[in-house]
């Protein structure tokens, strides 16, 4: 008899959406034959979800559980936004995710705590609920915090869900305080808590990019850098004699100069100031731009440094609002998902769908 191996059986799976020991059974039956045992899951009604398994399913909803100082945040996916605002498919991601709280797994990126959540007989709820909803479903992820104070929200009804820890206090006031946070992340989508948590790697190559893009983009330059491109693209003829007399006209008000200049023209600057890459990185005109622009960054990409959504004075960071609630409250994690990020999706012509139905 041959050997069922797990591949054998993750094939099967993804062939005809059946559950895993449903599949082993199968193959066991057929002695490891695919497409007989294609047939045996068809022939027990396993696999009625089996043309559902090759659609997209990049609609769905994301979910959140709470239990005491722990938080998860699952999303499931479906084929439609119809189907996602369906009350039994609500019900099916929210069980999801109790199940997951339930299950002392981590959840994160790789997968693998999925994966074991399925096998636990996840997999079997899942082909039960495509068969009753009529789509194809799909547990996509999950992730957890802990902390002394955790907090939760969900955006649009279900297309952001963010989850926010914290260590260091807690009660009611912390814990709108998360939850106000919360909303701050699902509407700015920092990437870090903090500019400690960039590595050097990560902090070199943000600083590479915003050099290149600086030079790259000469009218942003300051001034003086800017003229000295100019003469030395008018020097060393490399401009057109049509956009050096252009220059000439229209010098006495750069603002408007790249309006008039053609795009070789630019782009000649643009090479020149990347030639210079090495000069312009000791000037510190430049260099002050630099940490400008770095600064700006930050303050995008860095949730404490974000200016705070609610602040009556349009300053206040986050940061400095989580201060001013309680001034041990420190965020450890946060995580946000967002529905379909990162995931193809299907441009759908519902008109030409009900057609094909009609006369199929």
């Amino acid at each position: 008899m041959a050997a069922i191996t797990a591949a054998m059986v993750k094939e099967l799976r993804e062939m005809t959406g059946a559950g895993m020991m449903e599949c082993k059974k199968a193959l066991t039956e057929t002695d490891g034959n695919i497409e007989a045992a294609v047939d045996v899951l068809k022939k027990s009604g396993a696999a009625k979800v089996e043309k559902k398994a090759s659609r997209i399913a990049a609609e769905g909803i994301a979910r959140v559980a709470i239990g005491g100082d722990s938080a998860v945040v699952v999303e499931v996916n479906s084929e439609t936004d119809f189907v996602a605002k369906n009350e039994v498919f609500q019900e099916f991601v929210q069980d999801i995710a109790n199940r997951a709280l339930a299950s002392g797994l981590n959840g994160g990126k790789d997968g693998e705590d999925v994966a074991t959540l399925l096998e636990r007989g996840l997999q079997e709820v899942v082909a039960e609920k495509t068969l009753q909803i009529g789509e194809k479903l799909s547990f996509r992820r999950f992730e957890k915090v802990t902390g002394d104070c955790v907090a939760s929200y969900i955006h649009g009804g279900g297309k952001i869900g963010v989850l926010v820890a914290a260590e260091g206090a807690s009660g009611d006031a912390v814990k709108e305080a998360l939850t106000n946070v919360a909303m701050q992340i699902a509407a700015m989508n920092p990437q870090y808590i903090e500019r400690s948590d960039i590595s050097e790697e990560e902090s070199t190559k943000l600083k590479e990019i915003i050099i290149d893009s600086a030079l790259n983009d000469p009218f942003t330059l300051p001034k003086p850098i800017l003229q000295k491109l100019i003469e030395k693209a008018i020097v060393e003829k490399t401009w057109t004699e049509e956009d050096i007399a252009i220059y000439e006209e229209k010098k006495s008000n750069m603002n408007y100069l790249p309006n008039f200049l053609s795009d070789a023209a630019k782009a000649v600057l643009a090479q020149h100031a990347m030639e210079g890459k090495e000069v312009y990185l000791a000037d510190k005109i430049f260099g002050g731009l630099v940490d400008g622009r770095i600064s700006k960054h930050m303050k995008e990409i860095c949730l404490l440094d974000q200016v705070y959504v609610k602040a009556e004075d349009g300053k206040q960071s986050v940061g400095q609002y989580l201060k001013s609630v309680d001034g041990n409250i420190k965020i450890t994690k946060f995580v946000r998902f967002e529905v379909g990020e990162g995931m193809e999706k299907k441009n759908e012509d519902f008109a030409a769908e009900v057609a094909k139905q009609m006369n199929g």
